[in-house]
C-alpha cells in the first residue's frame, strides 16, 4: 500500500510524459488530496527502460500496454482504492483511515501527525462536499 501526505494512493492508469514522448495505460498511483502521480512501483524499472527508449528512438505516443506484462495481480492487490470504484466511496474510505490515523496519533500524543491528519479531513472533507454537490445537481464526478 503506498501512502502520500496522510492518504493513501488510489491505483489507475494513465499518461505521463517523459520529454516529448506520451507514454499510454501506464500503471500509477495518485493521491486524493495532493494529486501527486508516481509510477507504480512494480512496474517502474520497465517505465524507465521503456521511456528511454521511446525517447531515444524519436517516438511521440507510446502505449505501455504493448510493450510490458502486466498479468501481475501484484499491481491491483497493492491498491486500498481503484479510479473505476465509486469516487464518493474512495473519499469515505479515505476520510476513515484518517479517521483511524487521527485517534492513533492521539494515543501516542504526536502534535505534529495530528495536525497533519486535520488538514488532510479538511481537504477530504471539501472533496466529499463538492462530489454532493456534483451528485445533487446531475453532474459527472
Amino acid at each position: 500500500m503506498s501512502f502520500c501526505c496522510g492518504a493513501s494512493m488510489i491505483g489507475t492508469k494513465g499518461t505521463l510524459t517523459h520529454y516529448r514522448t506520451r507514454i499510454h495505460n501506464v500503471p500509477i498511483l495518485f493521491c486524493p488530496v495532493c494529486h501527486r502521480v508516481e509510477v507504480h512501483y512494480l512496474v517502474e524499472n520497465e517505465y524507465e527502460i521503456l521511456a528511454e527508449y521511446a525517447h531515444g528512438d524519436g517516438a511521440s505516443d507510446v502505449d505501455f500496454h504493448d510493450y510490458v506484462d502486466e498479468s501481475d495481480k501484484a499491481l491491483s492487490e497493492n491498491c486500498v482504492n481503484h479510479e473505476e470504484e465509486d469516487p464518493a466511496a474512495i473519499v469515505q474510505n479515505q476520510i476513515d483511515m484518517a479517521l483511524d490515523l487521527l485517534s492513533f496519533a492521539k494515543q501516542l500524543g504526536d502534535g505534529e501527525w495530528e495536525q497533519q491528519l486535520k488538514r488532510r479531513l479538511g481537504v477530504l472533507a471539501g472533496r466529499k462536499h463538492k462530489l454532493r454537490l456534483k451528485r445533487m445537481s446531475g453532474g459527472p464526478y
